[in-house]
């Protein structure tokens, strides 16, 4: 691996996990693409899917934990919200993950397809008022966030993402979660996710080290400034972000669903 290839790989996972720690998701849906494509197109180096699988839920596990930590103080991290759906969708991450060797490629594309159309769908529903509430005075229906994060984690095991892109919109529009308390508890949700995912690709040698640390350094430096920029950044612009990404993520998927069945 020469200093180029190392370069882009670093260059990526910073801009991955600024982003990450900005607004609130593991970066995933972020570097996956761009380290499936950017390598290659700039003629530096070339990964397979399983090994961009297995780098980013390492990268996944590292930005989460960093940007977590980054938004400890402040009270933004509602820890009821934490537990009980981190532990969902931990359970059903586990169970996605297995039931996932029954779907072919094009199925578990169409399940992504599907979560990103609704995740797309909720960034749309008016929220306002979310953040009017003091962190103090939320309340949200327990039964309902075990259910919805079990259900994410399902489909979040099938297609081997760490659901925050989900995640987020549902606690922004249906549990009404103030967005910079969302920010914060959606990264401490999906570092317990990614843990089990990590445990499944290191088992089965899809990790690749020299890249995976590359972009753990990345995302030691670049997570903390994303979360410390979150924390200023206006709540709406912050929404908008999220929106953004959640749109060329689905229209990417969309498209290489149309591209695939022709």
């Amino acid at each position: 691996m020469d200093i180029s290839f190392m370069l882009t790989i670093f260059l990526i996972g910073f801009v991955g996990s600024f982003i990450s720690g900005m607004i609130g998701i593991g970066g995933a849906i972020i570097n996956y693409p761009m380290l499936l494509y950017i390598p290659a197109a700039l003629g530096v180096g070339i990964f397979t899917a399983h090994e961009v699988s297995g780098i980013t839920a390492i990268q996944v596990l590292f930005t989460t934990l960093t940007g977590v930590l980054a938004y400890r103080k402040g009270g933004y991290l509602n820890k009821t919200l934490v537990a009980y759906m981190g532990i969902s969708v931990l359970i059903g991450s586990f169970i996605g993950g297995l039931g996932s060797t029954h779907l072919s490629e094009s199925g578990i594309n169409l399940v992504y397809g599907i979560l990103a159309f609704i995740a797309l769908a909720l960034m749309f529903v008016p929220k306002r008022g979310i953040d009017d509430v003091s962190f103090e005075q939320v309340n949200f229906k327990k039964w309902l966030a075990t259910l919805l994060s079990l259900i994410v984690g399902l489909a979040a095991g099938i297609v081997g993402a760490g659901g925050a892109f989900l995640l987020v919109p549902i606690m922004l529009v249906v549990l009404k979660i103030p967005t910079r308390m969302t920010i914060a508890s959606s990264l401490a949700i999906t570092f317990i996710s990614s843990i089990g995912s990590v445990s499944g690709k290191i088992i089965t040698g899809q990790v690749e080290v020299l890249p995976s640390l590359i972009l753990v350094i990345a995302s030691l430096i670049a997570t903390p400034l994303g979360a410390n920029a979150g924390k200023r950044l206006n709540t709406r612009a912050l929404q908008y972000i999220m929106g953004a990404i959640i749109f060329v993520t689905a229209i990417k998927t969309w498209m290489s669903l149309y591209s695939s069945s022709f």
